[in-house]
């Protein structure tokens, strides 16, 4: 099936469709550094590297036979124009974001998409929001006469077999046709088990990266011995991967790190942090899933980030473990984009998932 990836970001949603066979035909990305870290890890799709409402109807003419649109459009741009007002959010200019994805959609009209945002979606303006996003999507004025049949789900990326306290709001449409959603689902889920039995395994931070030794100054590493199903799913053949690079922490942080344990922040510590984030100085515990993985987890102030056993943050590579990214994904560009790149994306695992789904319910 032909897929378009719109806010793409590194390609974290692509990856995971592509490994259940899709084709992603197009991806979108408004963020230059990041469009090449997509670039760099998906030869052969074409990047659009530009404001998602710039893209010309003549572009999209070449990719009508698209069979799906996935991706997540900002949630910072969802208001609503004063009173709940019907025509007020799809014209507010504000929630140009979602204009944007609502406009591809509209004009390709797929057979489905599968849109991804937080969950407090759910809750903005008591409901209003995600109520008219709904709506919008299935009115058939705006669709000449096609609707989209669409139902939503709160995704948990641990019952995923992710080692991640992470969960996150999907969308899932399909064109002129009803669906259940419980019993896709089910089947979807059977689906990869018939392939992969131990898929949705519970996985902890020692599954994630107990292979991964010593960072190293050029960030690329040969792994320790395979000690989890999960880490064996992720690997090179040849063992080797990159981003392993550590933070350099100054002595005043390194010494506070060298007095948490596992479990512990910086309650524990004989000082006042300022810090606003609840998990400040936090060590990670190997037999525990780690929490969300955000764009800080560089940075000690940043939550739960710091490495079980070494007193540093842990890496790029490791984040992307734990996000699930397999080992052959480079991530290039600055610390900073890298950093943004792996926290701001879509699990692969979680995408292997909706992908089966979307599978599941054209078969059915």
């Amino acid at each position: 099936m032909k897929a378009i990836d719109l806010f793409a970001g590194c390609g974290g949603m692509s990856a995971g469709f592509i490994e259940n066979g899709f084709d992603i035909k197009l991806a979108v990305e408004i963020n230059g550094e990041i469009a090449q870290s997509y670039k760099n890890n998906h030869i052969g799709t074409e990047v659009i590297v530009d404001d998602i409402n710039n893209i010309d109807d003549k572009v999209l003419r070449n990719f009508r036979d698209t069979d799906v649109i996935i991706g997540g459009p900002p949630c910072q741009g969802f208001s609503m124009a004063g009173s709940r007002i019907r025509e007020g959010f799809i014209d507010d200019p504000r929630n140009y974001l979602f204009k944007g994805y609502f406009n591809v959609v509209q004009k390709i009209k797929p057979k489905y998409f599968v849109m991804e945002n937080v969950p407090g979606l759910l809750t903005m303006q008591n409901g209003a929001v995600f109520n008219e996003i709904k709506r919008i999507f299935s009115d058939d004025v705006l669709l000449d006469g096609d609707k989209y049949y669409v139902h939503h789900n709160i995704f948990k990326a641990e019952e995923m077999g992710i080692p991640q306290k992470r969960e996150r709001l999907v969308i899932i449409g399909a064109l002129n046709k009803e669906y259940n959603f419980e019993e896709t689902y089910d089947l979807a889920k059977k689906g990869i088990l018939n392939r992969n039995d131990r898929f949705f395994d519970k996985v902890n931070v020692r599954d994630a990266i107990g292979d991964i030794p010593e960072p190293t100054k050029s960030g690329k590493v040969i792994l320790n011995d395979i000690s989890s199903d999960y880490q064996s799913s992720l690997r090179t053949k040849d063992g080797v991967t990159t981003n392993h690079l550590k933070t350099n922490h100054s002595k005043k942080a390194v010494e506070r790190m060298s007095k948490i344990k596992p479990g512990e922040n910086y309650k524990v510590l004989d000082e006042v942090i300022k810090s606003v984030h609840s998990g400040s100085y936090g060590r990670m515990e190997r037999d525990k899933p780690s929490v969300t993985i955000t764009t800080r987890f560089d940075t000690p102030a940043g939550g739960r980030y710091i490495h079980p056993e070494d007193n540093r943050t842990i890496t790029p590579r490791e984040a992307a473990r734990i996000q699930s990214f397999p080992d052959k994904f480079d991530f290039t560009g600055s610390k900073t984009s890298i950093c943004t790149q792996i926290g701001n994306a879509v699990p692969p695992k979680l995408a292997y998932f909706l992908s089966e789904f979307i599978k599941t319910i054209d078969e059915n």
